[in-house]
């Protein structure tokens, strides 16, 4: 038996489970082997350095899945932003349907899509977030509590809270994000009134993503305390996995005053990119959720895509029949 939902329907994929744009991970590798099990899977236009490579990027998926696939466009404030009207043309002119937005005022974004016949799911972490998007057009929102990976805002709100509290309100197809890895998760955002979830620490530890071994096994050995909350003295808050790094960026914030500049060493991307390929899971900073406590294997991802299907239909029929 399928779980087919609002979501499966609307955005034409078989299971209600989508992997959502992940800096550094969201290439073909990642994203193919996710459509072909029959999920959503996402590239990440800025993991690509220029819209060029995007176009490359795109074509490549298709060569490995003939099923439907997105790419991530996230939205942030910067001195000198990326040329986002080139990335979304070569969206466009890549054939891509689906299209996930994330960040800082995706307007010009949602309606150059539209245009185009694109569907736009966007990622936001509050309820009034996703009341605006959907008032933007939005044709689906993903909503991501504390629990997640990344930026979960700054109101501290769990997915338990937050989750129904957007269900209540936002009329279009809702997807739950953060702290979700597996069947009894699915269930629990379906009966909280999400249409699907959207998994990316999960699908990081799987054997097709394409992470240095040893930040999967790190992660298979971490329980749910460990991860940190760095930038919460500047407002930008993020979960990151527990190491040395995150530690010491925690360690300077708390002595107060502290500024950007003076962690920027630390959390630089180029740093945290290195570590990752040289499989030091101590000398970068990492994106990770509190769902690490759930994991516990290394997964294809059709295995897990798979397992979480049924593990998701048994609960139904068996323990809530």
């Amino acid at each position: 038996m399928a779980i087919k939902t609002r979501f499966t329907e609307e955005f034409g994929i078989e299971h209600p489970i989508v992997q959502g744009g992940m800096q550094w991970v969201g290439y073909a590798e990642m994203v193919a082997p996710v459509a072909n099990a029959g999920g959503l899977g996402f590239l990440t236009a800025l993991t690509q350095p220029t819209p060029e490579d995007l176009a490359k990027e795109i074509a490549r998926t298709k060569e490995m899945t003939d099923k439907p696939f997105g790419v991530n466009l996230t939205i942030l404030p910067a001195i000198k932003p990326p040329p986002y009207a080139e990335y979304r043309q070569a969206i466009i002119e890549g054939g891509i349907k689906i299209v996930e937005t994330a960040g800082y005022k995706p307007q010009e974004h949602i309606d150059h899509f539209k245009e185009h016949g694109i569907k736009v799911i966007h990622k936001c972490t509050a309820v009034r977030h996703a009341l605006s998007a959907e008032r933007m057009g939005a044709d689906a929102i993903s909503i991501d509590g504390f629990e997640c990976a990344g930026h979960p805002g700054e109101d501290d709100i769990p997915g338990l809270i937050l989750i129904p509290a957007a269900a209540d309100k936002v009329k279009v197809p809702m997807l739950a994000s953060g702290g979700f890895g597996d069947g009894r998760g699915l269930v629990a955002a379906l009966a909280l009134g999400a249409d699907g979830i959207n998994m990316g620490t999960r699908f990081c530890v799987t054997k097709e993503a394409p992470i240095h071994e040893n930040f999967k096994k790190q992660m298979v050995e971490n329980d749910e305390r460990d991860t940190k909350l760095i930038f919460r003295t500047l407002h930008n808050t993020a979960r990151v996995m527990k190491n040395a790094v995150s530690e010491e960026v925690v360690a300077i914030e708390a002595k107060g005053g502290a500024k950007f500049e003076d962690i920027q060493h630390l959390v630089a991307g180029v740093r945290g990119r290195a570590a990752m390929e040289k499989g030091d899971a101590d000398d970068g900073i990492w994106s990770a959720g509190m769902i690490q406590g759930l994991i516990h294997d290394i997964p294809t991802v059709k295995e897990l895509i798979d397992r979480i299907i049924a593990d998701a239909e048994k609960i139904m029929d068996e323990r809530l029949a």
